[in-house]
């Protein structure tokens, strides 16, 4: 089953900010199948009509109770101008 976050609309951009607590837990073997969990933690206004959006990320390898890796990641939306 295929899981999506929710399209936002009424954004003008999205800026990669990085990530913060990378934690790589597990070594994924050579020809491994691995998939990316990510939820949308928090969404906080910084300033009028910009955003700070937290994603949680987690890299799960395929027969294994151990992901390989866990993060926070962090990112700027600016809003569209509807003035």
């Amino acid at each position: 089953v295929m899981e999506v976050i929710r399209p936002v609309e009424g954004i003008a951009a999205k800026v990669n900010y990085g990530f913060d607590r990378v934690r790589f837990l597990s070594p994924v073997p050579s020809g491994a199948r691995v998939r990316a969990r990510v939820r949308r933690e928090s969404a906080e206004e910084k300033k009028p009509g910009r955003l700070s959006i937290l994603h949680t990320v987690t890299v799960e390898i395929e027969g294994k109770d151990r992901p390989a890796v866990s993060a926070e990641w962090l990112s700027l939306w600016t809003l569209e101008d509807r003035a």
